[in-house]
């Protein structure tokens, strides 16, 4: 995965924001992913349309913090090799 790919959240998956647990989960046929506030945050944004630069330069504005890429990918990383994201060629 490149910082110019686009990730999106896969087919079958759905992010949605479960009030009763307070949290953001990953719902998808077999079951339900709890996700923490990062997980979250990130995977609100994998719309298949930003960039992986785009996405981390947005959470960097919007939580007024620098340095973020590596953590970013390394989440990324495990949420494609979870099936959770797909991201098609650049």
């Amino acid at each position: 995965m490149t910082r110019a790919h686009r990730p999106a959240i896969r087919t079958g998956f759905r992010l949605q924001w479960e009030a009763v647990q307070n949290t953001f989960v990953l719902l998808y046929p077999e079951g339900m992913v709890k996700l923490n506030t990062s997980a979250a945050e990130i995977l609100r944004r994998c719309d298949g349309a930003r960039t992986i630069d785009e996405i981390v330069a947005d959470l960097e504005a919007t939580f007024q913090r620098s340095g973020l890429q590596d953590d970013v990918v390394r989440f990324l990383d495990l949420a494609a090799t979870q099936g959770w994201i797909h991201t098609p060629p650049p």
